[in-house]
């Protein structure tokens, strides 16, 4: 019976190919999607995963209450990872981290740049990043000790093995012995280094590391097998109070590998993160296959029709409904199988394309836990796809089959009518997700922040130029193309520099601010074009500016002062005097809503060159700098970014993933005009001699036309009508996790409508004109 039963099928594929195709075609696509957004999920879930305290390491993150809110900080004070493991015996190791800005690496006539981390002595105990070469307990306790990379070794050195005890220089004059050397960092971690130097070094160049309310640090723990880490984040709540007279900043902890998937919190209370992007890919992948497989279902029960003697003779021979379900699920699992088969070859074919949009380094690899989730997906895939078929074509009446006549019930038609509605809400919906998404990623990019950023290139003061700054600076403003020139601290993009230790006229004993601060040079204000609402910015004109201050207007609004221009505020007992207030402005994500901010005059504390370039003048004036720049740093190259790509990165996952959405979204109306065509096709075939006398009676193909594409379009319309609510929906509840948010309008949704009928008509009337215009004889001859 098998082999029987294996011939028929066959026979099947032959005669009626155009359906097996279509089925093949719209599954192996819908497979392909979910097989490229399967390995993408694996990989994000599995982010940080690796390491062998996973399931007892822990980030110390700090809550601050501000204006009755409370702000989550992922960075503490630089001295809180080594005090904890002191007091506290649940701790079984911790380091402090800290990322270095890129830094020039010099061995003999090699020179490169790279960057890393300052790391604590247990660095290399807390996370499972293998050594090739060194001691994990005593790689990092030399202040002058460095741990390169694999690869970074290599381009120094040559080999790897030949690194250990040889000497570097960094920024052109600090040497650091290398103490060991790492595996190159998996892609799957959310800390990623070329080196790492200690942070014991880094605090001795970095006093303000030292201070209890600058958070300037990455704490990391590993608490001991046992211990309970809500009761542990209980003792270590006021620990900062112990050390501070900071009243309002509480420490707690979360696990490390929920970091890069839940760092996203609203009110000291965790509210998802990345996660909620991996949850919509993963839902579109659902989607996609939940399409691919209504189709399957539709054409199968619409092809009944075509089977009904052979279900017939089968009963009639005594078959029974169970060995016909298995029949034609075993059918439908077989042609998955086959659609599986060829959804591997073209995933392994769009992988680099795949890669190039996600960023990611993925490979199609037969692991046991990806056999496990193909195979997984092969039979889900089959009997979802299979099921009402099976089971509807094993249902029928013996002697009606016999006789191959199907009476339609009004349930049934009104069952593959409601699938085909629901395919297209779905297509529609995800049409709608992804206009909102573009539009969204488009408005946060454009958007006038308060500053200007075009133009702007930014680039590390090194060495040979921190020691000439003044002279650096003077000299590169009279360069041709170069419009302004300073330095600043901390990046005016993304940068997170808190301070919380300020007293004002009129505060309250209690009062909780969390400020951002921004050290600066001379010019900085006036480079970004910050729009100054009262006062003045720093100038030389009125002698030495250490002891002023310029705020933002959100700081002042915080604080209450009604003048604060010649007001005086104290940081730590130092008294500065307020000069100035500038109009509020963006120097956060759009996720947010503006900080308080103030700016101070601190050369010495300046980290950063910003270079305004003169608009029209960009490629002269680059050349220009890249000259001016060997006259400070001999035989280096200049390495320098845009202000405005850094910008765009805040905003690299959403833009990836508006990417991901916006080909899989197209994939999805594709499948489903798939099932158009096919249902589309066997309607004009059933109705083929019907076509022929109305042709004969005088009948226009444009009228026939009509009469065959207006069923489906209907259906389209009646998705349109339900999808639009729904989409309005998330969308918007999507756009609420941004503070500043493109507002939805009706075209947005009209719009994707509009674009779903139009595929759809187009898919229909070009069967339906190909099916008006056949010649009736051909129908007609043999009757």
């Amino acid at each position: 019976m098998l082999k029987y039963n294996i011939i028929i099928f066959f026979r099947k594929i032959i005669r009626y190919k155009n359906t097996f195709l279509i089925n093949i075609t719209g599954l192996s696509t819908g497979l392909a999607c979910v097989l490229l957004i399967t390995l993408w999920v694996v990989d994000e879930l599995s982010t940080d995963k690796f390491h062998a305290n996973d399931s007892h390491l822990f980030q110390v993150i700090e809550y601050s209450e501000t204006d009755g809110t409370i702000l989550t900080n992922p960075r503490t004070a630089g001295l809180v990872a080594d005090n904890l493991i002191r007091k506290f015996p649940e701790i079984e190791y911790s380091t402090s981290v800290r990322e270095t800005d890129e830094i020039s690496i010099t061995f003999e006539n090699t020179y490169l740049k790279a960057i890393g981390l300052y790391a604590g002595e247990e660095f290399f105990e807390v996370f499972s990043f293998p050594l090739l070469e060194g001691d994990k307990s005593t790689i990092l306790r030399n202040k002058n000790s460095i741990v390169l990379s694999k690869d970074l070794a290599i381009k120094l050195f040559g080999s790897f093995n030949a690194a250990v005890g040889k000497t570097i220089t960094l920024e052109q004059s600090k040497p650091f012995v290398v103490s060991g050397v790492s595996d190159n960092v998996p892609s799957n971690s959310s800390i990623q280094f070329d080196f790492v130097m200690s942070y014991e070094f880094f605090k001795d160049v970095n006093p303000n590391t030292l201070n209890w309310s600058y958070n300037t640090t990455n704490a990391y723990l590993v608490l001991k097998n046992g211990i309970d880490p809500k009761k542990f984040n209980a003792k270590i709540k006021d620990f900062i109070r112990t050390k501070s007279s900071d009243t309002y900043r509480t420490l707690s902890t979360r696990l490390f590998s929920d970091s890069y998937l839940y760092g996203n919190y609203e009110n000291g209370v965790q509210k998802g993160g990345r996660i909620d992007y991996v949850k919509l890919i993963a839902l579109i992948a659902f989607l996609i296959l939940l399409i691919a497989c209504i189709n399957f279902m539709n054409l199968s029960t619409a092809n009944a029709s075509r089977r009904l003697k052979e279900i017939g003779l089968k009963k009639a021979l005594g078959s029974k409904r169970k060995a016909l379900i298995f029949q034609f699920l075993g059918e439908s699992i077989f042609i998955t199988f086959i659609s599986l088969l060829a959804a591997l070859v073209i995933a392994d074919l769009l992988i680099p394309q795949f890669n190039e949009v996600t960023g990611k380094q993925l490979t199609l690899t037969f692991s046991i836990q990806y056999f496990i989730i193909i195979s997984f997906i092969l039979v889900i895939t089959g009997i979802i796809a299979g099921s009402y078929p099976a089971f509807y074509l094993s249902g029928l009446n013996t002697i009606t089959t016999l006789k191959g006549k199907l009476n339609i019930s009004v349930g049934e038609v009104f069952a593959r009518r409601g699938l085909v509605i629901f395919q297209f809400v779905l297509s529609v919906i995800l049409i709608v997700f992804v206009l909102v998404i573009y539009m969204q990623i488009e408005f946060v990019q454009n958007k006038n922040l308060g500053y200007e950023k075009e133009n702007i290139i930014f680039f590390d003061i090194e060495e040979n130029i921190e020691q000439n700054l003044d002279a650096f600076l003077s000299a590169l403003q009279q360069v041709d193309g170069i419009e302004k020139a300073s330095t600043i601290g901390t990046n005016i993009v993304g940068g997170n520099n808190t301070f919380n230790s300020l007293d004002w006229p009129g505060k309250i004993s209690d009062e909780k601010v969390v400020f951002q601060m921004r050290p600066v040079n001379y010019g900085m204000i006036e480079l970004f074009d910050i729009a100054i609402l009262k006062g003045r910015t720093f100038s030389k004109d009125f002698g030495s500016e250490d002891s002023k201050i310029i705020f933002n207007q959100a700081a002042i609004d915080v604080m209450g002062l009604k003048e604060p221009i010649g007001k005086e505020i104290s940081i730590q007992g130092t008294k500065l005097e307020i000069i100035g207030v500038t109009e509020d402005f963006h120097f956060a994500s759009l996720y947010e809503g503006i900080k308080p901010l103030f700016f101070v005059l601190r050369p010495s504390w300046t980290h950063i060159v910003m270079v305004k370039i003169t608009n029209g003048k960009e490629q002269i004036a680059l050349n220009n700098l890249k000259d001016f720049y060997q006259q400070y740093n001999p035989g280096k190259q200049l390495d320098y970014k845009f202000l405005d790509d850094t910008y765009k990165s805040q905003y690299i996952a959403e833009q990836r993933v508006s990417t991901m959405a916006r080909y899989f979204a197209g994939l999805a109306i594709l499948i489903s005009c798939m099932g158009l065509l096919g249902l589309s096709t066997f309607n004009a075939e059933r109705r083929r001699k019907e076509i022929s006398i109305r042709k004969i009676f005088g009948q226009t193909a444009s009228q026939i036309t009509v009469m065959l594409s207006s069923e489906f379009t209907k259906l389209v319309l009646v998705s349109i009508i339900i999808a639009l609510p729904f989409s309005y929906l998330l969308t918007n509840s999507w756009l609420s996790g941004f503070a500043y948010k493109v507002p939805l309008q009706i075209w947005y949704y009209l719009g994707a409508g509009m674009v779903a009928l139009l595929i759809a008509i187009l898919t229909v009337g070009s069967q339906a004109i190909h099916s008006a215009n056949k010649n009736p004889v051909d129908a007609l001859r043999y009757e």
